[in-house]
């Protein structure tokens, strides 16, 4: 049920601004903290709370918050096709911000996938701008229908984690107004998002959070934005520049470049009251909405968990699953089985989703083993770790109870409790604070960590702990490693941690506690760039030691079809990929293959049992050497919390499979169009050079010839379709025209078709793309039925954006309209006639 906004008692913007004092008014400008916007209570302007975003509603705390639901990734709903699925999950998000009492939503994400080894690739819907704008454009509305203000971003070019504060992607302007700044032209024009964030980067030289020509010129004047924009966070690096370019908020708060710094520039004059004023009014438009919808101001936080949401997030993390192959006929598998083998470290360790903004407490989890497990109760289900895919230890989360409770305990100290504390607490010392805590990933902490850990395999554990602080870990009371003197490390488990330090465990058994101790002091501590910090972390995780040769061996003897006269059914479900380390803010992939042994696991597995089926979980595309010897190959994104039972509905057949790929798989980093001018790899420090222009994704493999491992829109089915009668309506003066054609069901069960509508403009006054997605259709279809259906397009379809003149411009002309299950899969093709050019500026 959609909340209305509440129009008594409305938060008067224009009377509010006249009330302010400069001095309140300059505090407006900024962040209180990181979640919430600087309130003046004696002005009555409340304090704002926003929210991470986009997958789900983290609340105010990153350790220890309240409960949320995870949903797929962005790209993972973008692979879904489903307007009206992402429609539900924004409402959703919607009830979860306000039990959260969060007026803001950050997100969604919308930057193209120039490359899929950006480290946030997961988080965009697509690399296509039509379908990345168009379904933004649904979640914003669904989001904003139950009072919450939705945040797209990040505006404008933030493709890649390399120097992400400071690089400068130079791009030319027909390429940003045609791929990167046109899934935000599509929201600003649908949904009319209440805030934009902007991004890190620099665009062509300028620093996006004050770039006049992006935010006041394109946004502001030509677009008619009339929301709030915001920083990203940390992501104001000037005061003069940034307010008049018209940045209102710097987030997060205490401020670093407004506050005194904004007194000081009006007093010189750099800035006038007009300048502030400007800026206020759409913070307080902001506070405005927030008033009306009903959500408390400093309001609670809870968890909600209910049958019906359940569901849906198993609906959802179905949907987002894509079929690759299925040469041999495997899937589904509705025959029954007595034994399957599950091989893989995605298979038990739970990704839910990517690293970063993305992550939070879900409500609850289930894994890959625990879904498959649960559909075939009767079968008897094997498994074997094969390979390791991290670079940290796998948490503890799953395997440590304290006071026979899971979890583990913190208490925190104000001084050191004794002499010599980091060996022996001194008898009778008591923290000043406790918490218990369902992780073994904690941040912002300081103090001692306890809980006893419970291996369910037997042998020789590893055990490794980063920290932001300096001490020791304790393992049955025995010191196992001494941080005392540990230096920072790059691209530790958190920000100004140390490196992971790792020590062995010999002769833990199966279900037998061993006590985990660690203590730890974060007050002073040297960090990379010499600066000192007190804010404190922990990350502990353990994992058994294993060989990669003896993994490998491990899995091909449970993988291997040696059922003697039984004649039982034998099969090997291998789940490899990638987790939220090595797709996460702040870093970027070094390249696209899998990281560890997974390949040579994948490979010896297929030569163990041909009856095999590989799951790829990753949130961009991976390469797959061995897919010619795979018959079987299913891609889950990150999937949230119902990711391990939308995986075996899938796989077992009471799901059929729908999704298709909103991103081009290639085979090797040398095919993806942005090669080799991306991340670090470029011309000059600190800029990127978009050599690839408008040939971004599909539109680079169709201009190049080259074949990609799997094409955009490609996703089988367990049922077959066709396409029939293509029939166009001529484009009218305006551009506008529709496309109707006919789908058919012509399998033996029921299923769900994605048609792509792909446009092409042959003869052009510029070289165009050999053809853009410009329309899509998700039909259910029952076995044996058809349907007729209608795409409608507008002017949209036809232009290109012409530096020259400014504009966009429709040529006069024959385009050509192609209808197909994937770029590369093209069923039908008809033409459309426009008889007279026409040109537009704007939205």
């Amino acid at each position: 049920m959609a909340h209305e906004l509440n129009s008594t008692n409305a938060f008067d913007v224009d009377s509010t601004l006249q009330r302010l004092t400069m001095g309140q008014k300059v505090k407006l400008l900024s962040g209180l903290d990181r979640w919430h916007t600087y309130p003046i209570p004696e002005a009555g302007v409340p304090s704002v709370r926003v929210s991470d975003g986009p997958n789900g509603i983290r609340g105010t705390r990153a350790f220890n918050g309240v409960p949320a639901s995870c949903f797929p990734c962005g790209l993972g709903l973008g692979s879904t096709f489903d307007i009206d699925l992402v429609r539900e999950i924004g409402e959703v998000l919607g009830d979860e911000c306000r039990s959260k009492s969060a007026h803001v939503l950050l997100g969604p994400t919308v930057n193209t996938q120039r490359s899929p080894l950006s480290g946030r690739s997961f988080e965009s819907f697509s690399e296509d701008p039509h379908l990345s704008g168009t379904l933004a454009a649904v979640y914003i509305n669904a989001v904003k229908s139950k009072g919450v203000a939705a945040t797209i971003k990040h505006f404008v070019a933030n493709e890649q984690e390399y120097h992400r504060y400071s690089y400068s992607s130079d791009v030319s302007e027909r390429s940003l107004r045609e791929i990167y700044l046109k899934p935000f032209q599509i929201v600003i024009k649908k949904s009319a998002p209440r805030v934009l964030m902007t991004a890190y980067n620099r665009l062509n030289g300028i620093h996006a959070s004050e770039n006049a020509w992006l935010i006041d010129q394109v946004l502001r004047k030509e677009w008619g934005y009339q929301g709030m924009i915001v920083s990203d966070w940390t992501g104001t690096y000037s005061t003069v520049e940034a307010i008049k370019a018209g940045l209102d908020l710097e987030m997060p708060g205490p401020t670093v470049m407004r506050g005194k710094a904004v007194e000081r520039a009006l007093v010189s004059e750099k800035l006038l009251p007009g300048d502030i004023d400007a800026r206020v009014r759409k913070i307080l438009e902001l506070v405005a909405y927030a008033h009306a919808s009903g959500i408390p101001f400093n309001g609670p936080q809870t968890a909600v968990d209910t049958p019906a949401l359940r569901a849906l997030l198993r609906r959802a993390a179905a949907d987002a699953i894509v079929l690759l192959k299925n040469a041999a006929g495997l899937l589904p598998l509705t025959q029954p089985l007595a034994k399957i083998a599950v091989i893989g470290p995605n298979a038990k360790n739970v990704f839910l989703s990517g690293g970063g903004s993305a992550r939070l407490r879900e409500t609850y989890h289930v894994s890959v083993l625990d879904g498959i497990r649960a559909a075939v109760p009767a079968a008897e289900v094997a498994y074997a770790v094969g390979a390791t895919s991290h670079q940290y230890l796998p948490l503890l989360d799953d395997y440590m109870h304290v006071d026979g409770r899971a979890g583990a305990l913190l208490e925190f100290w104000n001084e050191e409790p004794g002499v010599g504390w980091v060996e022996s607490l001194a008898e009778g010392s008591q923290p000043v604070w406790s918490t218990p805590t369902q992780t073994s990933n904690c941040y912002f902490m300081d103090g001692i960590y306890t809980t006893t850990f419970v291996p369910d395999e037997s042998g020789d554990f590893e055990v490794g702990v980063s920290l932001g602080g300096t001490g020791s870990v304790f393992a049955n009371g025995t010191r196992i490693l001494d941080l005392t003197h540990a230096p920072p490390a790059p691209n530790a488990a958190f920000e100004n941690a140390t490196a992971d330090h790792r020590a062995v465990v010999r002769g833990l058994v199966a279900g037998t506690p061993v006590a985990l101790e660690v203590r730890w002091d974060a007050r002073v501590y040297v960090t990379l760039s010499g600066r000192y910090t007190t804010r404190g972390g922990l990350r502990i995780g353990a994992a058994r030691v294993l060989g990669e040769e003896e993994a490998i061996e491990e899995a091909v003897q449970i993988a291997e079809a040696a059922d003697g006269a039984l004649m039982l059914v034998w099969l090997a479900i291998v789940v490899v990929g990638l987790n939220h380390e090595w797709e996460r803010s702040g870093l970027d992939r070094p390249g696209i293959s899998l990281p560890g042994a997974a390949n040579a696991l994948v490979a010896a597995v297929l030569r163990a049992n041909p009856k095999t089926i590989v799951v790829n979980q990753s949130g961009a595309p991976v390469a797959m050497p061995w897919i010619a010897d795979a018959d079987t190959v299913v891609h889950a994104f990150y999937g949230g919390n119902e990711l391990g039972n939308g995986l075996a509905d899938v796989l077992f057949g009471a799901v059929n499979p729908s999704g298709k790929l909103a991103i081009t798989f290639p085979k090797r980093d040398e095919d993806i169009p942005a090669y080799p001018l991306w991340g670090a790899n470029t011309e000059s420090v600190g800029h990127v050079p978009y050599h690839e222009g408008i040939y971004v994704g599909y539109r680079g493999y169709d201009k190049k010839a080259i074949d990609p491992l799997f094409p955009f829109g490609h996703g089988l089915s367990y049922t077959t379709f066709t396409y029939s009668d293509l029939s166009t309506t001529p484009i009218a003066a305006d551009g506008t025209f529709t496309v109707s054609f006919t789908i058919t069901n012509t399998g033996s069960i029921d299923g769900r078709e994605v048609a792509q509508v792909y446009i092409a403009d042959p003869v052009s006054a510029l070289p165009r793309a050999l053809k853009e997605l410009k329309g899509f259709v998700k039909v259910a279809l029952r076995a044996g039925e058809s349907r007729a259906v209608e795409v409608a397009l507008d002017r949209e379809a036809l232009g290109f954006f012409d530096v020259r003149r400014g504009a966009w411009v429709a040529e006069a002309g024959t385009f050509e309209v192609l209808v197909g299950a994937s770029s590369r899969d093209i069923r039908l093709t008809g033409k459309a006639e426009l008889e007279k050019e026409f040109s537009w500026v704007g939205l």
